[in-house]
């Protein structure tokens, strides 16, 4: 199973440490970093905020928040083997041929190290901001999707969509890694699963707090889908983001939670291992940068080479 760690965009650490950051989980032996995705925050926000108990949204909006794939387009260049994350792209943000280059461009620069995770969005707050039709968003993502395939596979393509449209044209370079940038399909409901298994080169959803149970039985619904859609079912990974919260000392376990010490986090660690998850990236819940980055520095440390040791009988 591998690791991935969510970088500082977001918050007063934003750009003064991200090269830092990125760096040093590269140093530290993680196997990936993570850019989440905002374009703006307005002053009030109704719409429930899916990832956290109280519902409410954790960036304040008088705080940067980076744009990311600028962000990874910089470490693209201050990183040597580190996979180059994006958790998640809200497709609706961005028209397809302008996401789609960049992220082939960050390809190329990063040596084929970009990791691309999709997703539709959940605040409609944004989606007027930016003009975008909030209750289309599922329909225009999975419009995308088969655009950028075309775009990414064929030499000449052309689209006829509900949303684009557009005639013969050039799309060079393309990606660097074949067949194609890897495709993470993110969210939790039905919908989100159908998607990955149709389009998606593993699911990749943000759960606050799973059991690893309920996460393998969900993930069989993919799988099930994919093989309706005519897909290979076991050429999809299953990736997911998970909240982490280490302890100096040890604490009640609860099985859809990771807290704890590090001996703890192993134990509770396998059991996403023992059904399948290949990555998880993780985001550590702590909200000064100093504080975190011990934690970041600890689970390499403690948690990490523990895990990749040969797991008990």
């Amino acid at each position: 199973m591998k690791f991935g760690v969510f970088l500082p965009v977001s918050g007063r650490a934003a750009g003064p440490v991200l090269m830092e950051a990125a760096r040093g989980a590269e140093a530290l032996g993680y196997d990936s970093v993570w850019a989440a995705d905002r374009i703006i925050i307005p002053w009030e926000i109704k719409t429930v905020y899916p990832y956290s108990a109280e519902g409410r949204f954790i960036v304040p909006p008088d705080r940067p928040f980076l744009e990311p794939l600028t962000c990874l387009a910089f470490l693209a260049g201050c990183t040597e083997k580190i996979r180059l994350g994006m958790s998640v792209l809200v497709m609706p943000y961005r028209h397809p041929l302008y996401w789609a280059k960049i992220a082939t461009t960050i390809d190329h620069l990063s040596k084929g190290r970009l990791v691309l995770g999709v997703g539709v969005g959940w605040m409609v707050e944004e989606f007027e901001a930016l003009g975008v039709p909030f209750k289309e968003r599922g329909d225009l993502s999975d419009e995308q999707l088969r655009l950028v395939d075309r775009l990414w596979t064929e030499e000449r393509p052309r689209f006829e969509g509900r949303y684009y449209r557009f005639d013969e044209l050039a799309f060079n370079p393309k990606p660097l890694q074949t067949p194609r940038i890897p495709l993470w399909v993110g969210g939790e409901g039905a919908r989100a699963q159908r998607r990955a298994a149709t389009y998606g080169d593993a699911w990749f959803p943000y759960f606050v707090r799973i059991t690893p149970r309920e996460l393998a039985a969900r993930f069989e619904n993919v799988r099930r889908w994919a093989r309706e859609a005519g897909r290979v079912p076991e050429r999809i990974g299953l990736a997911c983001c998970l909240p982490i919260e280490l302890s100096m000392k040890p604490v009640a376990q609860e099985e859809d939670r990771l807290h704890g010490t590090p001996e703890q986090l192993v134990a509770a660690l396998r059991a996403y291992e023992r059904i399948g998850v290949e990555h998880i990236a993780l985001q550590f819940m702590v909200p000064s940068w100093p504080a975190r980055l011990e934690q970041v520095e600890q689970f390499a440390r403690e948690v990490i080479p523990a895990l990749r040791e040969r797991a008990p009988a």
